[in-house]
């Protein structure tokens, strides 16, 4: 019972250590990306059609491109490229430190004790996030698009949430979920598949992170059609 209740404190702590790198630290990064990529939309819609801004036809835009496709996808990106190599880095090297045998001897499941904690924590942070993006992306739209137009954020996001379907919030809900468990899972994998050499860690970290984002696009692909298409 004491060796359970110590394994659930340090599991506790894993968990809290993981939202806050993932989640917390990266909402700077999710802030610049999010805020340029709602600014460019507007930027190059204006660019394209004769008033753009002024049209219903931004919001419609916006909601395609941030809130169905680009929210998603771009924060599991960012995920991909922090957490995700740092779970396969640690994960190998405690491999490799024979920390994951000494747990397995000592009757502890490495699986509940270093992988959910870990895959918990990116799927919570890449709920947060994706939300987040959302938020942020629409506020970098309203702020472009007040340069050409005069309109109040009130009546920009009354607009915009005008077009924003049921579907489009599970589906946002959704991808969050499958995206975080992938990503955590397969850092997770390809972490505690290094053996014996240190040379391995990188090795394991680069094929996990190929795998995460042919996986994420793959993903992404069959909610579109799933959702929007058939």
């Amino acid at each position: 019972m004491f060796m359970l209740g110590i394994q659930r404190q340090v599991s506790s702590v894993v968990l809290i250590r993981q939202i806050l790198f993932t989640g917390y630290e990266a909402l700077t990064l999710v802030s610049v990306i999010a805020i340029a990529i709602g600014g460019i939309i507007i930027i190059q819609g204006h660019l394209v059609i004769t008033g753009f801004a002024n049209s219903d036809l931004l919001y419609i835009i916006l909601v395609s491109v941030i809130v169905r496709e680009l929210s998603g996808l771009m924060t599991a990106f960012i995920i991909i490229s922090r957490s995700g190599t740092a779970i396969s880095t640690e994960l190998g090297n405690m491999s490799v430190n024979h920390e994951v045998e000494s747990l397995t001897a000592m009757g502890i499941s490495p699986i509940s004790y270093l992988v959910a904690p870990r895959v918990f924590g990116v799927v919570v942070s890449m709920i947060t996030l994706t939300i987040y993006f959302n938020v942020a992306g629409l506020l970098g739209g309203w702020a472009v698009s007040s340069l050409f137009v005069s309109v109040s954020i009130d009546d920009f996001f009354y607009k915009l949430l005008s077009e924003v379907t049921v579907t489009d919030m599970l589906a946002v809900l959704g991808k969050s979920i499958v995206f975080g468990l992938t990503v955590g899972l397969i850092a997770s994998y390809h972490g505690l598949q290094v053996r014996y050499a240190s040379t391995e860690v990188p090795q394991r970290t680069i094929k996990s992170v190929v795998h995460s984002l042919l996986w994420m696009v793959i993903i992404d692909v069959l909610f579109a059609l799933g959702l929007y298409v058939i």
